[in-house]
Order: structure tokens, then sequence, then C-alpha cells
């Protein structure tokens, strides 16, 4: 069950960009990315980027009880004592860890690949909500890209005992005969976002949409999506989309690789990522 790497052309004083979201099975991907490095690293590549679209146990990034780690920065760690250069995410759970290293980290937002889509659907009077009080910012990007200034928080209360799954308790903002897109960086079990979008349709919304950039969807995750509220839900393919997932009426997959082309390629040049790639 060890993980082997052999890299099979000349890479000595290439510039090398190392794809691979750590997703599941996440310990047996974070392992292939480490010895990839490490073989681009003793290749002698003059410099390593790993592109890491879903940037797995980004989600263990705190303390929240005594006795646990912080493996979201155990992670980072092992990256650059492997070799690596310079990091690539999209929507990192917490952008603090892009300070949890002394290499450069770039996280790039998959808004940028959500928007044509979500341009496309014509919504009405449309307001964009966030799930929880943390996910403000978000929202008003999202606001501010789809031109609206409808902008609603939907408050939460996070059972420690489970972490992954929350109660909607209320909200603040109008709703009311108003097309709703609840928006967040992952959609785990799938609690929170269900919950929401539950809460906003008995609110009086027309109808709820979900846009979520990173598609997990553990447990029971599309059983309640699909007996949830959630009209459509739109996931960056950041994580390889399961068969059932790709069947699934309800949840549309759009690609990053636009994104994430157009990102190693300004870095390549050395070109401005902010004024293109982030909100």
């Amino acid at each position: 069950m060890e993980v082997f790497v052999e890299i099979n052309e000349n890479v000595r004083g290439e510039d090398v960009f190392v794809i691979q979201s750590t997703s599941y099975p996440a310990n047996d991907n974070l392992m292939e990315l480490l010895v990839a490095i490490d073989a681009l690293r003793r290749a002698s590549a003059r410099r390593i980027t790993a592109v890491i679209p879903y940037y797995g146990y980004a989600r263990q990034d705190r303390k929240e009880m005594s006795r646990v780690p912080i493996s979201a920065s155990a992670v980072a760690s092992l990256l650059t004592n492997a070799g690596v250069d310079r990091i690539l995410t999209i929507d990192i759970h917490s952008e603090q860890m892009e300070g949890s290293i002394k290499q450069p980290w770039d996280n790039v937002y998959g808004s940028y690949s959500l928007l044509p889509i979500l341009k496309e659907r014509r919504f009405q009077n449309l307001v964009i909500a966030s799930p929880d009080k943390g996910g403000f910012l978000r929202a008003a990007g999202y606001a501010k890209l789809l031109q609206t200034d409808g902008i609603a928080i939907a408050y939460k209360q996070r059972d420690i005992a489970f972490n992954d799954v929350s109660n909607t308790m209320g909200m603040i903002g109008e709703v009311k005969d108003k097309d709703v897109l609840l928006v967040d960086d992952i959609i785990g079990t799938a609690g929170t976002i269900v919950h929401a979008a539950n809460f906003i349709k008995e609110r009086g919304a027309r109808n709820v949409y979900v846009a979520a950039t990173h598609g997990v969807f553990s447990g029971d995750a599309l059983k309640l999506i699909n007996d949830s509220a959630i009209k459509e839900m739109f996931i960056a393919d950041t994580i390889k989309p399961r068969d059932d997932i790709l069947q699934n009426k309800k949840i549309t997959i759009v690609s990053v690789a636009p994104l994430l082309a157009e990102a190693i390629r300004r870095i390549k040049t050395g070109e401005s990522l902010s004024k293109a790639l982030i909100l």
C-alpha cells in the first residue's frame, strides 16, 4: 500500500505545477502529492507549485477543544518540507492558513467559475444569502459580482459534539417573494445549507438556490438535498464528482479548469492574480 512516483521526463530547471486535490481518499491523495513534490525536487525542478483545488484537512484549522491537532497547519508544513515553493488553492476554508508557511500561497475564488452559469439563470429579485454570519464577506462578494444589493444572513447554532451539523435559528434580511442564492465554500454533510434553505423557504422565498465551491457530500448529504427546499445547487468540480452526484437532478457541476489555467498562466508570467481572479 505504499505510494511510488516516477517522473517520466526531464524536469531539470523547469517551472512545474502539480495538480492534486487532497479529497477522499484524503490520506492517499495527500501522500501522492508529497512524494510527487519530493521526486520533482530531487529531479532539480527550478520551482514547484502545488495546485490544490480542494485542500483536505482545511476545516481542522484551529483548536476547538483541548488536546486536538491543527491538522491544516500540519499539512502545510508537510508540503513545505517536501519541497514545494508555492501553493495555489481555490476557496481555502480559512484564509489565515496562507500565513502558516513562509512560502507564497495564492488563493483564488471559485465564484469566478460559477458566475457565468449563475448569470444564465436570470433570477428574479435576487438576494444573496449566507448560511452563517461567518460567510457575510463571501455573500457580499457574490452580490457585487451579480450586481444585486440584496443580502441576507441566516444564524445557526453549531453542536460541538457533532461538528458538521447545525440548526438555523434566525435571519437578517428580507427574502419574501424573492429568488435566494445561498453561497458557501464547502458542502459536507449538507446539514447547514439544507437547514438554511428550508428556513428561508419558510420565510416566503420564491425559490432557493445554492452555489458552493467544494462538494464533499459526505454521509446522507444527497438525500438531505433531495428532500430539501433547494431547487438547484451549483458546485465546482474541485473534487471529482461521484456518479451519484453527476446523476443527481438538483446538482449542476461547473468546471474550474479555466480558472486554474488562468491562475497558472499568471503565476508563470508574473502577472497579478488579484486584478482578475481575487475578489
